[in-house]
């Protein structure tokens, strides 16, 4: 299955043969169960991600923690913890045809009934922000998502980002904002009446990669088509940073969430309640 490799966004390289959907299931509450299950079931449960009556939408980009969060969600779904109603979306936002094809493969073989619709962000984006699309790509796609959750009539919109990217997104802010702020688990949107969740708030990279390539999965790249090859990643220099210090000190990971729990105001120069 062909791809189109970026920087930001590799390819991961299955260890095995692909795994059938049911024997994939099962390593979720077996074999991933301590990393992958429960890390899961924690964020919600402290963060309220999932009530009763809530329906929520899925957005499933076809990378790895995507595929992850979607199958996570059925699995939950059947468990019969919470009443709630499950939506699965998938945008294209341009993607390269073979990259579109491998995205409906692994949602036929993972049984991921997802509704695959078009938005021709990468192409608006680059339009827009010649230079640097990124930002402008990543801002367009999330209000094409809830305005899509929106029409589904969706509550809550869950997303794929996990711990690693909570942490490179404070350092992010410190090193090239000059802001320290966080990744919440839950907040609401700005311009529609839907609440974004981040279920895998808890959830390793390392064992989202770890069970996608032992399940033999050919997860799909951001399948970028504008800045592929050309736009340099401060989010990637984060992340050896943090794979550095972490080889130092295996507390450094922790210590850096745990910073947003510990914020002392009086020794705080300044801060603010909203973004005005």
């Amino acid at each position: 299955m062909s791809t189109l490799a970026t920087p930001n966004c590799p390819i991961i390289i299955p260890e095995v043969e692909l795994q059938d959907c049911q024997t994939i299931e099962r390593s979720i509450h077996k074999t991933y169960r301590r990393h992958l299950w429960a890390p899961f079931i924690r964020a919600i449960k402290e963060f309220n991600l999932v009530e009763d009556g809530d329906r929520i939408a899925v957005a499933i980009s076809g990378g790895k923690d995507s595929l992850l969060l979607a199958k996570l969600f059925q699995a939950l779904q059947r468990t019969k913890l919470f009443d709630f109603e499950l939506v699965l979306i998938a945008m294209n936002p341009g993607f390269h045809q073979e990259n579109l094809v491998a995205l409906e493969a692994n949602l036929k073989h993972l049984e991921i009934p997802a509704e695959i619709y078009a938005d021709n962000i990468f192409e608006r984006a680059e339009a827009r922000s010649k230079e640097f699309p990124c930002y402008q790509c990543a801002q367009m796609r999330r209000g094409s998502l809830y305005a899509k959750a929106t029409e589904h009539g969706c509550n809550k919109l869950a997303l794929g980002h996990h711990y690693d990217d909570v942490l490179e997104t404070i350092l992010l802010n410190i090193f090239y904002a000059g802001k320290f702020e966080s990744m919440l688990p839950i907040l609401p949107a700005k311009n529609f009446d839907v609440q974004l969740i981040r279920p895998l708030y808890y959830v390793e990279e390392a064992d989202i990669i770890r069970y996608t390539k032992q399940n033999g999965i050919q997860a799909m790249n951001c399948g970028c088509t504008v800045a592929a090859g050309r736009t340099a990643s401060k989010r990637s220099e984060i992340k050896q940073l943090i794979k550095q210090l972490d080889t130092v000190d295996p507390a450094i990971k922790n210590n850096i969430l745990s910073s947003t729990r510990n914020v002392n105001l009086e020794k705080i120069l300044g801060w603010r309640a909203d973004d005005k």
